[in-house]
């Protein structure tokens, strides 16, 4: 079996991540299943996703909603605690360089747009929906480098993630040289996910006492607040985008 958390991964917060997830393990093992003592940290997060082996996981909504409910099961998602939104929703942040003259976002239409992945809700799905076109920019594999484009001048705009702002802004210097300009629409936040869906029960049980048992400070660091238990059908009421190739010609 496998165990990965990767969404939100920091540095900053690995210990802590790791104490969540060990936590989750004993539960489990309580039970008799055989969670893994480790998560798996790799780059090919679709492989884990699709591994027959997953027991549990973390999925982009995208992701989810085209492909992966189909191939695994739903065990919830977990309440960041984000203001002026639903529980257990998120949504992103517009950034752009703190010099640029530009102050409102609606003065960014034709501007340069870097993101982290053309499967990112988040950095990818809501620029989409955002009420004006951009020219498609640099895809740059994370929130993080979405920002370092941004500040270096290979972009204008991105669209990160609130929860990977928010770590960001806590463990990096890399929000220095950078300026808000509003939030994106919300949609459910990160899916839970498992290959082995006759232990929902027991793994949705094991991650309400796995937040529980955590100390109020490790809490704190995660942004953790509570699990709740979501539907497939909240994530496909999402719309999808259209790939970066398609969206550049209707800009265009």
């Amino acid at each position: 079996m496998l165990a990965q958390f990767p969404m939100y991964d920091h540095p900053g917060v690995r210990a802590e991540t790791d104490a969540f997830w060990a936590e989750i393990r004993d539960r489990l093992r309580e039970t008799g299943i055989d969670a893994p003592e480790t998560l798996t940290r790799s780059d090919d997060l679709h492989a884990e996703w699709h591994s027959p082996d997953l027991l549990f996981g973390q999925a982009c909504g995208l992701p989810f909603r085209v492909e992966l409910h189909q191939k695994v099961a739903l065990i919830g998602t977990l309440d960041y605690g984000l203001p002026d939104i639903p529980p257990g929703h998120y949504n992103s942040v517009f950034v752009a360089r703190r010099d640029d003259p530009r102050s409102r976002l609606e003065e960014f239409d034709g501007a340069v747009l870097a993101f982290n992945d053309r499967h990112s809700q988040s950095g990818w799905g809501t620029a989409c929906e955002a009420p004006l076109c951009f020219r498609v920019g640099p895809e740059t594999g994370s929130h993080r480098d979405a920002a370092i484009a941004i500040a270096e001048g290979r972009a204008d705009i991105a669209a990160l993630d609130a929860i990977s702002w928010r770590l960001i802004q806590a463990h990096t210097d890399l929000a220095e040289p950078l300026k808000t300009l509003g939030m994106s629409g919300h949609s459910p936040g990160q899916a839970l996910i498992t290959a082995f869906p006759q232990h929902l029960p027991s793994l949705r049980s094991a991650i309400r006492e796995g937040i529980a048992a955590l100390p109020a400070a490790s809490r704190e660091a995660l942004g953790i607040r509570a699990f709740l238990q979501t539907s497939p059908s909240d994530y496909l009421a999402v719309p999808n985008p259209p790939s970066p190739e398609a969206y550049a010609v209707v800009a265009a």
